[in-house]
């Protein structure tokens, strides 16, 4: 099993997978600033982002195969047509 990142290891992996690594607003502040999501957030979103890349990846290799299997389709056709 994989170990979840924590502390700033988390916030790297995070912001190269682009993910919002902002929390909660502080309210306090006069400027709006944002505080960094905690560590559970970012591991959900950091998941997340690698689930979706996955996903896109799995999606290309059903596209190349559906296109794969349609040559071999017509490759049999023009085949058995020429004999």
């Amino acid at each position: 099993m994989k170990k979840l990142l924590e502390g700033e290891q988390l916030e790297k992996r995070a912001k190269e997978l682009g993910c919002d690594i902002q929390g909660d607003q502080i309210t306090q502040s006069t400027m709006g600033c944002f505080k960094r999501a905690d560590d559970a957030e970012l591991q959900r979103r950091v998941i997340e982002a690698e689930r979706s890349f996955r996903e896109s990846r799995l999606w290309l290799l059903a596209l190349l195969s559906a296109i794969a299997s349609i040559v071999s389709a017509i490759t049999a056709i023009i085949a058995v047509m020429q004999k």
